[in-house]
């Protein structure tokens, strides 16, 4: 098995742990701990962080080392930069919302399992030609919706996706029930209120019920 083979399959080991990744944005340090703990008792074990905050590398770090039975991802990666630190922050998987010739280069050369994102025939086909069979669909709500997807398992049979964008606890059926859907990325378990009321409880039961959606 090739190095991509080998890391795509990571990746979709990681996907079907739940029928959801959960995406989170962590402001303070000191909610990354017990916000995946309350992910992972709910059923949740992926969790994409976000980099968009000051802290997320160092959130990464502290739920790879105290959380036990969380497979820990960084999201948002724009740069090469930000492959390497993912990757030295101990995440299990990397996020893209797109895909770059210079993020292609840089996942080929790093040992971080990653899911490039794309949101076209083109540049699915693109990232399938480059061996990504497993891909993100961003923004899945404004790039088109299920119908859309639906329309691209046909042309497009060895690609799956994981939907991320504009997902609620509602609308995911309709996304799981696509035979090109592995899960979807969704972020209603987590909001900023719940997150910064420290509502771990409520997050916790969330998660039970996004473990259990189905089709």
């Amino acid at each position: 098995m090739s190095t991509i083979e080998n890391k795509q399959a990571q990746v979709e080991a990681t996907l079907r742990l739940a029928p959801v990744v959960a995406v989170v944005v962590i402001d303070a340090l000191a909610d990354a701990v017990p916000l995946a703990r309350a992910l992972v008792g709910g059923g949740i074990k992926a969790i994409e962080v976000t980099l968009r905050t000051p802290v997320a590398l160092d959130a990464i770090r502290a739920i790879a080392a105290e959380v036990e039975g969380a497979v820990t991802g960084a999201g948002t990666l724009l740069t090469p930069g930000d492959i390497a630190a993912a990757e030295k922050a101990g995440a299990r998987f990397g996020v893209s919302p797109g895909a770059t010739p210079g993020l292609l280069d840089a996942a080929d050369d790093s040992s971080l399992p990653w899911l490039p994102g794309a949101a076209t025939a083109t540049e699915a086909m693109g990232l399938f030609e480059r061996g990504y069979r497993l891909q993100k669909f961003f923004p899945a709500t404004q790039a088109g919706g299920p119908d859309y997807l639906r329309a691209l398992a046909s042309p497009l049979p060895g690609i799956r996706f994981c939907p991320t964008g504009g997902i609620t606890a509602a609308g995911a059926p309709d996304w799981l029930a696509l035979p090109n859907v592995v899960c979807v990325g969704g972020s209603w378990m987590s909001t900023a209120k719940l997150v910064r009321s420290g509502s771990w409880i409520e997050i916790q039961e969330l998660a039970r019920g996004a473990a259990l959606l189905h089709a």
